[in-house]
């Protein structure tokens, strides 16, 4: 069974000695993860995309994480409609970098297993082990629908991806495998190449997962769970639950991952007028309601603050905990995040070309002060 120190031990980014991580989410998908009209000169081509990935290598960051999209949301900007596909998305950013680790996200239903594997092993090679994938099972019904399938019940994703999964970590160890399960059928498959590294065997995994069936799916094959805090407290008692989980079910070590929208400014003043101008004042509202909609975020279930909470967050980052402020302040925020034991961040923004540099010249220094990164 692979374990973290089999990816230390091979050099993986994701393993490195900084104790909070540091990657961008969405940069393939249009508006990234702000559901907004605020102006911004970031477009999802290939060409911005090397120049962030540029900017975050010669900054020391961690890694890259696409979101997997078929179709958008609706609405003014009809968010993430223009898309990336997440694995082509890999391999062209892996060949202009040398440093950072690129993942790609999958719907599980949309791939055969073989396939996944053969392309994540072409991957994994062209990146020299800076690679791996973001297993989702799928939840946007009009998505899985342009697949000509129906979405399946909750937990029965789980059982279907479980299969998915053991049938791509037996091909990433050995060929002539045949498999004959519930959802999914292999006869005597091949794969060739092999994972890059002899001591992982595989890619790095990450999963979203929060239910029960979800948890269980990601502390039993994955090296990160992915999850949204709605504060520190919480996200303490997440990052606890399935540490304790994975170690107590399964004997492994899982790590977390967590996002968080980030505005820093030179003041306090500017980065909340910032922050509330892209949001409350230039937030694409109708696109956040089709999201809640799908998502079933509905106002009977929660107080009219939280509900309205809830609408504001995902228009500022898919939902991820605001880090606003000056440069001390959101390095002080992000020790904050470190104390809950969370071991990175994906940090999302308006404009990630335009901001990342003051960004990595004022706050990655802090950071390092703080003893969160070498």
């Amino acid at each position: 069974m692979t374990t973290s120190d089999d990816f230390r031990a091979a050099g993986n980014p994701m393993f490195n000695s900084n104790k909070l991580k540091l990657g961008v989410f969405g940069t393939n998908c249009s508006s990234a993860c702000a559901i907004t009209t605020a102006e911004s000169t970031f477009e999802p081509t290939f060409e911005h995309n090397v120049e962030i990935a540029k900017k975050l290598e010669a900054a020391g960051w961690e890694c890259m994480v696409p979101i997997a999209r078929w179709r958008g949301f609706g609405g003014p900007t009809n968010f993430n409609g223009v898309n990336m596909d997440t694995f082509t998305w890999a391999a062209a950013l892996a060949a202009v970098t040398t440093k950072l680790q690129f993942f790609s996200t999958t719907h599980i239903p949309t791939l055969n297993p073989i396939v996944a594997t053969k392309m994540a092993t072409t991957i994994d090679n062209i990146s020299k082990g800076r690679y791996g994938l973001n297993l989702v099972t799928g939840w946007f019904t009009p998505e899985m629908e342009m697949f000509g399938v129906p979405m399946m019940e909750h937990d029965t994703r789980y059982e279907y991806a479980t299969e998915w999964m053991e049938i791509v970590d037996t091909l990433w160890k050995k060929n002539g495998v045949t498999y004959d399960g519930q959802f999914l059928k292999v006869k005597d498959a091949f794969s060739e190449p092999k994972p890059y590294n002899k001591e992982t065997g595989r890619p790095v995994l990450i999963c979203a997962g929060s239910s029960g069936k979800g948890l269980h799916f990601t502390a039993k094959f994955c090296d990160f769970n992915f999850g949204f805090m709605q504060d520190m407290e919480s996200g303490a008692a997440w990052v606890k639950k399935v540490k304790e989980l994975a170690r107590e079910e399964y004997k492994r070590e899982l790590g977390t991952f967590t996002a968080c929208p980030v505005v820093v400014r030179e003041t306090e003043k500017e980065a909340q007028d910032y922050y509330d101008y892209y949001v409350n004042q230039k937030g694409d509202w109708e696109a956040c309601e089709n999201i809640c909609e799908v998502l079933q975020v509905q106002s009977q279930n929660h107080s009219a603050e939280m509900y309205q909470k809830f609408k504001e967050r995902f228009i500022a980052g898919w939902g991820g905990y605001p880090i606003v402020g000056t440069p001390e302040q959101v390095a002080d925020k992000l020790v904050a995040l470190s104390n809950t034991g969370v071991d990175g961040a994906l940090l999302t923004m308006v404009d990630y070309n335009e901001e990342l540099p003051f960004f990595n010249d004022r706050v990655m220094p802090l950071l390092k002060q703080a003893g969160l990164r070498n």
